[in-house]
């Protein structure tokens, strides 16, 4: 069974040993548990789409330690990117820029660009200093499974696949980071998260760049598929609570408060497959704020049955 250990300085040094020798590791962050891997190897970009059983052209996402590190990767970074980062750096916020000819293609999926993001948690910069290397770094699951977001979560469902899991404690947020695609003149929300909507047209008019309304092109990102963050119990959604009926399946409120819903969402999808719940009750929240995100995985996840 992989090794879970505590995230302090020794736990982190043990983490960066396995990274330099190739393994991947799991990685606490503020949205969900990652797999990581050191963006420079080879082998270790290989090992993640083969640990994950992810399509080898679905990108991956890189995480860096400072603001100033998106140069190295970027062909060219907009204005609208640059006041993205600025403003929401560290934080649950991914960008997508043309990639510099030195990025990996085998981390891009084989496209041009590449998705990249500062993680608040500092556990994560902290690996990423200490091993002086970008990580590429997507969700410690199973393709299309449910994410992680405690570090039994990711022993559980990888187990010897992955060297250690740095265990940080519960993520913060509980749903992935927000993804905006920066390679536009309108740039697009491709995965909403906690970084909303709202917020992202506010800060873009701060650089006099409109928000697109629709995402159009084809899948580009982590989490566009129409069916992921699936549990094996089946999700029936509902927008009233009047419309939830009595028939003795558990039922999931995540519309009276949707931070904490987030927070404890893939938890408790987990909980409920360990009971062997055939059946959930969805309480939807409104489409506003960190619903967008909560609306958007659970759809998804009720799409997968």
């Amino acid at each position: 069974m992989t090794k879970v250990i505590r995230a302090d300085q020794a736990g982190i040094t043990l983490a960066v040993e396995a990274l330099r020798r190739g393994d991947v590791i799991g990685l606490p962050t503020e949205t969900v548990y990652g797999l990581a891997g050191d963006l420079s190897n080879v082998a270790a970009l290989r090992r993640i789409f083969a640990v994950k059983g992810r399509p080898h052209d679905h990108p991956l996402i890189v995480h860096i330690a400072e603001t100033q590190q998106l140069d190295a990767l970027a062909a060219d970074v907009s204005d609208a990117c640059r006041v993205l980062v600025e403003q929401c750096w560290p934080g649950p916020l991914t960008v997508i820029v043309r990639a510099a000819k030195s990025v990996s293609r085998i981390a891009t999926g084989g496209r041009d660009t590449v998705a990249v993001r500062v993680p608040a948690h500092l556990v994560a910069r902290a690996v990423i200093t200490e091993l002086g290397s970008p990580l590429a770094a997507p969700s410690a699951n199973r393709f299309g499974r449910v994410s992680p977001t405690l570090a039994h979560h990711v022993a559980r469902d990888l187990g010897d696949d992955v060297a250690v899991v740095l265990d940080g404690g519960p993520c913060d947020i509980g749903v992935e980071s927000t993804i905006v695609d920066c390679t536009l003149a309108q740039p697009q929300i491709l995965r909403p998260g906690a970084i909303t909507h709202d917020e992202v047209r506010r800060i873009l008019a701060t650089a006099a760049v409109t928000l697109a309304d629709h995402v159009t092109g084809p899948s580009r990102a982590s989490g566009m598929l129409e069916r992921h963050y699936a549990p094996a119990a089946c999700l029936v959604l509902h927008e009233q609570a009047s419309e939830v009926p009595t028939d003795g399946f558990p039922v999931l409120d995540c519309a009276s408060d949707p931070v904490q819903a987030a927070h404890g969402l893939y938890a408790s999808l987990r909980a409920f497959d360990d009971a062997d719940v055939s059946t959930v009750h969805v309480l939807l929240p409104r489409a506003e704020g960190l619903g967008y995100a909560l609306r958007d995985r659970l759809s998804k996840a009720a799409a997968a049955h």
